[in-house]
């Protein structure tokens, strides 16, 4: 496992001195971690279950600020570039790549734990927001007013979520210290360095967006497929291409909690932070094309209406189930391709589509929930 922990008023233990400073934590933070260098086994075991899930869980955080980091960049570039389809596509696309693909992909490798305030708090609000942006793009313009509430939503998320992980966070700490002891030393030049090292991922950020957005259009115009589709397809699920790793490792170690917190929250934000940001700093807003309107954003949101039974049933997201999401991420991507290429069997498809498979899956999960509801 790869994590360096760094606590602010605590020396590392033995196995870590020597090895590079993360971050020099402000006094009031509860504990950080990176994935930079080999913990031993030995020493993550030591500590209870609670404070290896508080681990686990604080390095899923700062991968998906990663990935975030990136979604955001090239939406932006995007919004302020004109090509507003990708902007759009680039969310409403991840979002359902991350729960069909890469939700089902992983629960194939391991069956995934899913955790009570995930269903009780999070998946709830994550349906919200998707239901929130269906909303605001009925008028099929993302504009600067509406933008101000998504961001502002992606903000009080983050203090709630900074408040309820720092109740947590205190006892980790305390048990760490315990475990290690010590005093941390803080060096100005170890700052700079990371300083430096942050402003040139930025600026690589900034210069990989741009090619991303400008290959994705020239393809786009090169095969006579809408921006929108490319935003929905390629684009997405490359910027998803970092969760994707992430995810599979996290199954293939046994980590079965991690992904679908992972998913969720990456979800959250994508909305608020992602589609938020952009609408403000976009001059005219973000466009929304008719299609994404009638299809896509719905089919975001019920997505996301779906994880409820799944994840309810069980606490847990079974092989079979993440075999269903999986084909269901084949069958919309399918459906994508097939109604830009104007194909003769879109028809055909749509129907069996909504008069086969749709209600079959919706009863098979409505009596899986009942069941689940039912037991003591």
């Amino acid at each position: 496992m790869k994590i360096l922990i760094a606590i602010h008023g605590n020396e590392p233990p033995g196995w870590a001195r020597g090895l590079p400073r993360v971050l020099v934590l402000p006094s009031r933070a509860v504990v950080r971690l990176l994935p930079v260098v080999d913990v031993p086994a030995p020493a993550f075991t030591s500590l209870t279950p609670r404070a290896r899930r508080a681990f686990r869980a604080a390095r899923a955080q700062w991968q998906r600020d990663a990935e975030t980091r990136v979604r955001i960049v090239v939406s932006v570039r995007a919004a302020l570039s004109g090509q507003a389809d990708i902007a759009l596509g680039n969310v409403v696309g991840s979002n359902i790549f991350n729960v069909l693909f890469l939700l089902g992909l992983s629960a194939l490798i391991t069956p995934l734990a899913v955790s009570q305030q995930l269903v009780r708090l999070d998946v709830p609000i994550m349906i919200g927001v998707s239901v929130l942006l269906l909303i605001l793009t009925l008028d099929r313009n993302l504009s600067r007013l509406d933008g101000v509430p998504l961001f502002t939503g992606i903000v009080a998320y983050t203090l709630f979520a900074i408040r309820e992980n720092r109740r947590e966070g205190a006892e980790v700490v305390a048990e760490y210290a315990k475990e290690y002891g010590g005093t941390a030393a803080r060096g100005a030049r170890r700052i700079l360095a990371q300083t430096a090292c942050i402003l040139i991922g930025l600026s690589l950020l900034v210069f990989g967006a741009r090619w991303l957005v400008d290959g994705a259009v020239a393809r786009a115009k090169a095969r006579g497929v809408s921006e929108l589709v490319i935003g929905l397809t390629i684009v997405a699920a490359g910027t998803s291409l970092p969760e994707v790793a992430t995810s599979i490792l996290a199954a293939l170690r046994g980590e079965r909690d991690i992904a679908v917190g992972n998913v969720v929250g990456s979800n959250i934000y994508n909305i608020l932070a992602v589609l938020g940001l952009s609408a403000i700093l976009a001059p005219d807003g973000i466009i929304v094309a008719p299609a994404a309107v009638s299809f896509d954003i719905p089919v975001m949101v019920a997505v996301g209406v779906a994880c409820l039974p799944i994840f309810a049933t069980g606490h847990l997201i079974a092989r079979w189930e993440g075999s269903l999401f999986v084909g269901y991420y084949a069958a919309y991507a399918l459906y994508l391709i097939l109604a830009s290429l104007e194909h003769d069997a879109l028809p055909l498809f749509s129907a069996t589509m909504m008069a086969y498979v749709l209600p079959l899956t919706a009863v098979t999960l409505l009596v899986l929930y009942v069941r689940a509801a039912r037991r003591p």
